[in-house]
C-alpha cells in the first residue's frame, strides 16, 4: 500500500470520536513478531525513520504498523486538541484492533513514552494482550514528557499557560511553533512514570545521542533507574542527535531491531 494513501480506524465516542490513518503491511513469515512503529510528537507515519523500519520489515517478511496520532499526518483532529490520554486511547485501539500475534513496539521520542504507557496499562488491565508485547525499542524515549517540558520552560512560557492556556513553543526543524495547551500539560500528569516504576517484563532497547537538545541523555538514566528487573539496554550514540535519522543511525535502529526480534 502506498504511503499516500492510508486506511482509517475510528477511535473514541461521540463528541470526541475521530479517525485515525494508519498504515499496515502484512508479514510473510510465520511466528516472527511484527513491527508497531509509534512516531513522536508532531512527526508522522511517513517519516524517514518510519519509512526505512517499514521498508526493512518488508524485506524480512515481517508484517509493520503505522499510524498517525490525532492532530498529527493524515488524521482528523487538531494538533491543539491532543493529550497524553487522547493519543494513547489511539494507539491502544490500534495495537488491539489491527495487529495480531507477538509484536515489537518501535517508538522514537514522545512514541517512545506511548510505548511504555502502552505496555504499562496493558500490563494493569489486559495481561493477555501485553504477553503480545515481544520487546520496545526506543528512540531517545520523551517518558513523562509533559513534566519534561513543563520543567524547562521559561518562566514566561509556563505564565502564558496559566493566563491563557496555551504557550507557542518553538521548534528546532522548522515544523512549528507547536502549541502546548493548560489541558496537555494537566492531563500528562495523570500518566507519569517517575511516580512510581514498573517491570517491563521483556527486554527495553534504548538508543540516544548524546547531543541531544530536546531530551536529555541523563533522562534516559533516570528511566533506567524507574524500570524494574534487569531489562533494559542502552546505547550512546556519541555524536547523534534527538531524532538519529542519519544512515548510521537508521542503520544502528535497524540493527537494534533485528535483536529484539530475534
Amino acid at each position: 500500500m502506498s504511503d499516500a494513501h492510508p486506511q482509517f480506524l475510528a477511535v473514541g465516542e461521540q463528541p470526541t470520536s475521530r479517525r485515525i490513518a494508519y498504515l499496515r503491511s502484512a508479514g510473510t513469515t510465520l511466528g516472527r513478531p511484527g513491527i508497531v512503529w509509534l512516531c513522536g510528537l508532531k512527526s508522522e507515519m511517513t517519516s524517514t525513520k518510519a519509512a526505512a523500519v517499514s521498508a526493512w520489515a518488508a524485506d524480512q517478511g515481517l508484517s509493520c504498523l503505522r499510524l498517525d496520532y490525532s492532530g498529527h499526518g493524515q488524521s482528523e483532529g487538531k494538533f491543539e486538541d491532543g493529550t497524553v490520554s487522547r493519543w494513547l486511547e489511539e494507539v491502544r485501539a490500534a495495537f488491539s484492533r489491527l495487529s495480531e500475534g507477538p509484536q515489537v513496539l518501535v517508538g522514537s521520542s514522545m512514541g517512545g513514552y506511548m510505548a511504555l504507557l502502552l505496555l504499562r496499562s496493558l500490563l494493569a488491565e489486559a495481561p493477555e494482550e501485553a504477553e503480545r508485547i515481544k520487546a520496545l525499542v526506543l528512540i531517545a524515549p520523551a517518558w513523562d514528557m509533559t513534566e519534561l517540558m513543563w520543567q524547562n520552560f521559561p518562566s514566561s512560557a509556563r505564565r502564558d499557560i496559566e493566563a491563557s492556556g496555551v504557550y507557542l513553543r518553538p521548534s528546532r526543524y522548522g515544523d512549528g511553533p507547536y502549541p502546548i495547551t493548560r489541558a496537555f500539560i494537566e492531563d500528562g500528569r495523570k500518566h507519569l512514570i517517575g511516580l512510581s516504576s514498573f517491570d517491563p517484563g521483556r527486554p527495553v532497547y534504548i538508543l540516544h545521542g548524546l547531543q541531544d537538545p530536546d531530551v536529555p541523555w541523563e533522562h534516559t538514566l533516570d528511566l533506567v533507574a524507574h524500570l524494574g528487573g534487569d531489562w533494559v539496554r542502552v546505547e550512546a550514540v556519541p555524536d547523534g542527535e534527538h531524532r538519529l535519522s542519519r544512515p548510521e543511525d537508521i542503520d544502528l535502529l535497524l540493527k537494534t531491531i533485528a535483536r529484539a526480534i530475534s
